[in-house]
């Protein structure tokens, strides 16, 4: 979307830039109120622990690889086409 301030129509709309609240259902104007606030809250300790667990981790899980490369070269992976089907189906929607 793209707004143009050079717009005349712009700038004629009304702004009000006041403080509001909500009583009762209705908007009701706040007196003395002169700035708007907000807070953002995170657990920062959830994300440093989830940070440092995820860095931790090897990128590659070297002993599963090591077992599907023996199955491949000894002719004993098997490959399911209807596992394959449902897990790019499932896939798709994301």
């Amino acid at each position: 979307m793209k707004i143009e301030v050079n717009n005349p129509a712009v700038n004629q709309l009304p702004v009000d830039r006041g403080p509001k609240q909500v009583a009762n259902g209705s908007v009701v104007g706040t007196q003395g109120a002169t700035e708007d606030r907000t807070t953002l809250v995170s657990d920062s300790y959830s994300v440093q622990s989830l940070t440092s667990q995820a860095l931790s981790s090897p990128e590659v899980r070297q002993a599963k690889v090591d077992a599907l490369r023996q199955s491949v070269s000894g002719g004993e992976y098997q490959v399911d086409p209807t596992k394959i089907a449902g897990a790019i189906i499932d896939h798709g929607d994301a």
